[in-house]
C-alpha cells in the first residue's frame, strides 16, 4: 500500500508540474474549460442583446439623460418651440422671447446662440430686441455678424445707429465689413455719413466694402474710385441732378 502511495503521489506531482500544453486532458477537464468558454460568450452577448432591443428614441432619451441634448438637438427643439409661438398670442411670444433670453445666456456653443439670435430676431417684443443688441457684444465675432445681420433685417433708424457703431467699434474686421454691409443693404440714405467716413479708412478692404454699399444706398454707380465717392459723400443731394444725367448718357452709350 505504502509503494501504491507513493507511485500516486509521484504521478500526481509529475501532472501539475507539466506544462499546461503537454498535460492530458480528461473528460471532466474538457466540460469545465467547455463552461467557462460559454460563460465568457454569453455575458457580453447579453449585454449586447439588451442594448439592441432599445429603440432610437430610446437610445436618445439616455444619451440626452447622460450627457444632455446635442446642439442640434437643441436647434431643432427651438425651431419646434418657435413655431409654436408664432401659432400663438401676443403673450405667448412674450413669453417665448423671455425663455430665449435665458437660453442665451446659458448656451456655450456659439452656434446655437446664432440661432436663438435669428429666431429672436423674427420676434416684436421687449425680450426679442434685447437679444438682439445684446448679441451685438457677443464675445464670440460670429454671433456679433449674425447680429449685424439681424439688424438689418429689422431696420429703421435704430438699426443704422447700431450697425454704425459696431463698425466703429468691433475689433475684428469681418464684423466691421459685415456691418458694413449691411448698412449699405438696408437703403437708408442716414447711413451715408457712416460709410463716407470709412471711404478714409487706411484698410483697402473697408474702403472697397464702404464703395459697395454707397452704391446700394445712393441707387447710383460711379465706379469703384474712392475720390469719386468722396465727392458725391460730400454733397449727395446737391449733386443729384448732375449724376442722374451723367448715368443715363452712360446708359445710352
Amino acid at each position: 500500500m505504502s509503494g501504491t502511495n507513493q507511485n500516486e503521489r509521484r504521478t500526481t506531482r509529475s501532472w501539475f508540474s507539466r506544462p499546461w500544453a503537454s498535460r492530458p486532458w480528461t473528460g471532466g477537464s474538457w466540460h469545465a474549460v467547455a463552461w467557462l468558454v460559454v460563460a465568457a460568450c454569453c455575458l457580453p452577448l447579453a449585454g449586447c442583446t439588451t442594448w439592441k432591443k432599445m429603440t432610437t428614441s430610446e437610445k436618445t432619451l439616455a444619451e440626452e439623460r447622460r450627457y444632455g441634448a446635442t446642439a442640434d438637438q437643441r436647434i431643432d427643439q427651438l425651431a419646434a418651440d418657435a413655431k409654436k409661438a408664432k401659432a400663438g398670442s401676443h403673450a405667448d411670444q412674450v413669453e417665448f422671447t423671455q425663455s430665449l433670453v435665458k437660453a442665451m445666456l446659458d448656451e456655450h456653443d456659439p452656434r446655437v446662440r446664432c440661432v436663438i439670435l435669428e429666431t429672436a430676431a423674427e420676434f416684436e417684443t421687449a425680450a426679442a430686441t434685447a437679444i438682439c443688441k445684446g448679441a451685438l457684444e457677443d464675445p464670440d465675432e460670429r454671433v456679433r455678424m449674425a447680429a449685424c445681420t439681424a439688424w438689418r433685417k429689422r431696420g429703421g433708424a435704430e438699426a443704422v445707429e447700431l450697425l454704425a457703431v459696431r463698425y466703429r467699434a468691433d475689433p475684428e474686421i469681418d464684423v466691421r465689413l459685415r456691418a458694413l454691409r449691411e448698412l449699405g443693404d438696408l437703403g437708408d440714405r442716414e447711413a451715408v455719413p457712416v460709410l463716407a467716413k470709412a471711404l478714409e479708412d487706411s484698410d483697402p478692404a473697408v474702403q472697397y466694402r464702404a464703395v459697395g454699399a454707397l452704391k446700394k444706398v445712393s441707387g447710383r454707380d460711379l465706379g469703384d474710385d474712392v475720390n469719386k465717392w468722396r465727392e458725391w459723400a460730400a454733397d449727395p443731394d446737391g449733386s443729384t441732378a448732375e449724376w442722374t444725367i451723367a448715368e443715363g448718357f452712360r446708359q445710352l452709350f
